[in-house]
């Protein structure tokens, strides 16, 4: 048995169709039929059931795909690792992520990481919640760094920031003239608001407030940081954003201050499809970050 037979047999059971497999491998199909053949007098097994009403794989097909698939994920990686040992890890990364916090995470990140491997490339891109786990799980990121609450299902997580939710009060709002740092919630119940777009965002905000019934002023849905902050320095409303857009502190127009009464935090976590085979540099990246943030990493 050489490793072009499994590549073959895999092919076949994937399409279910001989003509639409050789088509896919690029040989003819009477060299690829007789290589399952021979596949299959070597295992003594009948791995497909071969009859005019189509291609179907046997009791035996299946438990040998299962071995196959688990086979060229080891050559892959055998020819993976040993192409590192010579040349190191290389590749492109490919993260998406959201706002707030997100990419001064992926910036330290990646400094550390390039100090080890400095052959890996990187691609991010940057979008909404939605944005991030649509990229992800149709495999247009390998990566993404979201923040909760999150209702999609198949993804790998990994907690790895968490920072206070804050008003960005426009400097006519008598709250921005009141003493302290911070400001209750429930004073925010009558003033127009600008929240994040998502709308999972919206019934966050609600729960935040001791009248579970209130109807918010929300004026602007926004989905960038810098949307917000500006709506607010010109007096739309006041802007409910996580503590990252303390970057904008020091603009007389904007007063920026936590939210008290509940105090809220807003909670970042790297996630990654649990169906996608993450490369080996994803795969490292992802442990590196793991480790210095004292979780464990999530097993396949």
């Amino acid at each position: 048995m050489e490793i072009r037979h499994i590549h073959y047999f895999i092919a076949v059971a994937e399409n279910l169709s001989f003509t639409k497999a050789a088509q896919q491998l690029m040989i003819a199909q009477p060299p690829l039929s007789r290589q399952i053949k021979d596949l299959e007098d070597e295992l003594g097994a009948v791995l497909f059931d071969r009859s005019p009403h189509g291609l179907h794989i046997t009791p035996e097909g299946e438990a040998f795909l299962e071995y196959a698939l688990r086979i060229m994920d080891l050559v892959k990686k055998s020819r993976e690792h040993i192409a590192e040992m010579s040349r190191g890890l290389q590749g492109t990364l490919y993260i998406a992520s959201v706002e707030g916090h997100a990419p001064r995470l992926l910036a330290k990140w990646i400094a550390d990481y390039k100090t080890e491997h400095p052959h890996v490339d990187y691609s991010l891109r940057n979008g909404s919640t939605d944005d991030v786990i649509y990229w992800v799980t149709n495999g247009l990121s390998e990566l993404g760094v979201i923040t909760e609450p999150h209702n999609a299902e198949g993804l790998f997580s990994v907690p790895v920031y968490t920072e206070p939710w804050t008003a960005l009060i426009p400097s006519s709002d008598p709250l921005a003239k009141a003493e302290g740092d911070s400001v209750s919630v429930s004073d925010l119940a009558d003033r127009d608001l600008i929240i994040p777009s998502r709308e999972s965002r919206l019934m966050e905000i609600k729960n935040w407030f001791p009248d579970k019934n209130i109807e918010l002023h929300v004026c602007c849905r926004v989905a960038h940081m810098l949307n917000a902050y500006e709506l607010a320095r010109q007096g739309v409303g006041i802007a409910i954003y996580p503590a990252s857009d303390s970057h904008f502190s020091g603009d007389p127009e904007v007063t920026i201050k936590k939210l008290v009464d509940p105090a809220v935090t807003a909670s970042y976590i790297l996630v990654w499809d649990r169906t996608h085979h993450l490369t080996h540099a994803a795969e490292n990246f992802v442990r590196s970050i793991c480790s210095a943030a004292g979780v464990p990493f999530p097993g396949h």
